[in-house]
């Protein structure tokens, strides 16, 4: 198991953008911390209100979109114009050219969300885009699946790779297990509060790697605490 600490994430922080690189990504180059798997961003971003990301191009990646405080609009070349509030996934396939812009509409509240890049099994795809809501109740000390390669009856949506991501809100004191199958890898981002990955702290912004067969226990050590976690292959 390797933790990534908060602390030692990358940085971009200008007039309206706070934003902590958990890769490599932009200006911040660390080839040390290129990825994990087929898992290429994770950024924490906070942005403030009434600014945001102009119109701008992506390829051949599976964007994933998590809001955590305050609410993102998103428009893009598809004819898409949607808000993304708290509870809700949204995945986007770049595949062979898609542009998007993210904007903060509040006048008042900064946004807060976790964006997540990950490489698709194959390129030059259709370019695609789909937005669920997912009802906070179905995550509290369990694992709710997101987001994944196939469709099913859990409403995930479906990405363009063998990577499935799961959201959990942990209570103090509460616990929950995941199976790292064999040739696998896990990855769990700390998105707020502190929890014990089998037995060891961790703190809001950390990301864990695990890639050894065998169970993971978490358990809370916050009175919330909100994780996301990535199996790949």
């Amino acid at each position: 198991m390797r933790i990534r600490k908060a602390n030692d994430r990358g940085l971009t922080h200008i007039e309206w953008l706070y934003s902590r690189h958990s890769f490599s990504f932009g200006e911040y180059y660390d080839p040390q911390v290129m990825g994990f798997r087929a898992l290429r961003v994770i950024n924490d971003d906070v942005i403030e209100p009434g600014h945001g990301f102009g119109m701008h191009g992506h390829r051949d990646m599976e964007i994933i979109t998590v809001v955590v405080e305050g609410c993102l609009e998103h428009r893009d070349s598809l004819g898409h114009g949607k808000i993304l509030r708290p509870g809700e996934v949204q995945v986007m396939t770049a595949g062979r050219g898609i542009r998007h812009s993210e904007f903060n509409p509040s006048t008042t509240a900064p946004v807060r969300l976790i964006q997540v890049w990950i490489e698709p099994s194959e390129i030059a795809l259709t370019p695609a885009y789909a937005q669920e809501a997912f009802p906070m109740e179905d995550r509290i000390n369990k694992l709710l699946r997101v987001a994944g390669p196939e469709s099913s009856t859990d409403r995930a949506l479906r990405i363009n790779q063998d990577a499935h991501i799961y959201v959990s809100i942990l209570q103090a004191g509460m616990g929950l297990n995941f199976q790292v199958r064999a040739s696998r890898g896990v990855w769990i981002q700390i998105v707020q509060g502190a929890c014990a990955i089998n037995g060891e702290s961790v703190q809001a912004g950390d990301g864990i790697a695990c890639e050894d067969e065998g169970l993971v226990s978490l358990t809370g050590e916050a009175e919330t605490t909100e994780i996301i976690l990535f199996d790949l292959s």
